[in-house]
């Protein structure tokens, strides 16, 4: 059994996710005042990561891990367990949708998070989990008659339930906006049982970060100009205003925030909603 009494040096943060421009940008903001365990299903990018964090001096574990499968997650949390009670979860897995079929996207975006969600909170003691979202999860309506199999991602044959309820009517974009709709709802759904132990969990939407995922967006998807042109503060955010967040978040000033959504989009939503 695992001795998990022992004093440590610095309190444990797990980043799911971790290669990447969001992923990185996270863990080394966590990385000031965390020890890391950096999960990615890139190992060889993972190595590389996780030395250079190193020889900034951050203390940093790493563990392979495709957040689709129930094995690799529970090995993850072994790996978790090992290092100590865990404090922290910045969970930044996520496909864009020009990165998968909407299957696939579901998969990763909705199904994977809820298995991080499970495994993370039995590991947790009064600590916090961050789930990066997405601006595409706001403004999204008519979905009530899903909400009994969106609120239960993990049961057998969720997939094509759900391509059944919709009616087929599901591509890669629209699957990227329910799975991010769908996560931001159960941050909310599971703020209550994770407040019995102490423990908050809380989602957090981008809207345009300049990030070379983003990038890659922008060029096959011309509507994504049209949004940076509406919105208020006329620019990109950049990711280290996404790790101040997240910093706030986790920090005790952020103590009372849990079963909510942060939306960090430059006002595109309110222009949106307000000058359509």
């Amino acid at each position: 059994m695992v001795d998990r009494s022992a004093a440590r040096e610095q309190p444990l943060a797990l980043v799911v996710g971790a290669c990447g421009g969001m992923g990185l940008a996270c863990a080394r903001r966590l990385g000031q005042q965390f020890k890391l365990v950096l999960a990615d299903i890139n190992a060889k990018q993972l190595e590389v990561d996780a030395a250079q964090l190193a020889q900034e001096g951050i203390s940093v574990v790493t563990a392979q891990c495709d957040v689709t499968c129930d094995n690799s997650v529970a090995s993850l949390m072994e790996i978790v367990a090992g290092e100590g009670v865990l404090q922290a979860c910045a969970h930044v897995v996520g496909l864009s949708p020009i990165a998968g079929d909407w299957r696939r996207i579901m998969e990763v975006n909705l199904q994977g998070a809820a298995r991080i969600a499970g495994a993370a909170q039995a590991e947790m003691e009064n600590g916090v989990a961050i789930f990066i979202s997405s601006l595409a999860a706001h403004g999204i309506s008519d979905l009530d008659l899903v909400y009994g199999l969106l609120d239960a991602p993990l049961a057998e044959g969720f997939l094509d339930s759900l391509h059944s309820a919709l009616e087929g009517e599901i591509d890669p974009q629209s699957s990227y906006r329910i799975s991010k709709y769908a996560l931001n709802r159960m941050c909310r759904r599971l703020a209550f049982e994770w407040g019995l132990k102490g423990n908050r969990i809380v989602s957090l939407s981008p809207g345009l970060i300049a990030t070379p995922m983003g990038a890659r967006e922008f060029d096959n998807s011309p509507a994504k100009w049209e949004l940076l042109k509406r919105t208020p503060l006329q620019r990109q955010g950049g990711l280290q205003e996404i790790a101040d967040a997240l910093e706030f978040l986790v920090s005790s000033k952020a103590s009372f925030i849990t079963g909510t959504d942060l939306l960090i989009d430059g006002g595109i939503a309110a222009a949106v909603e307000f000058n359509s």
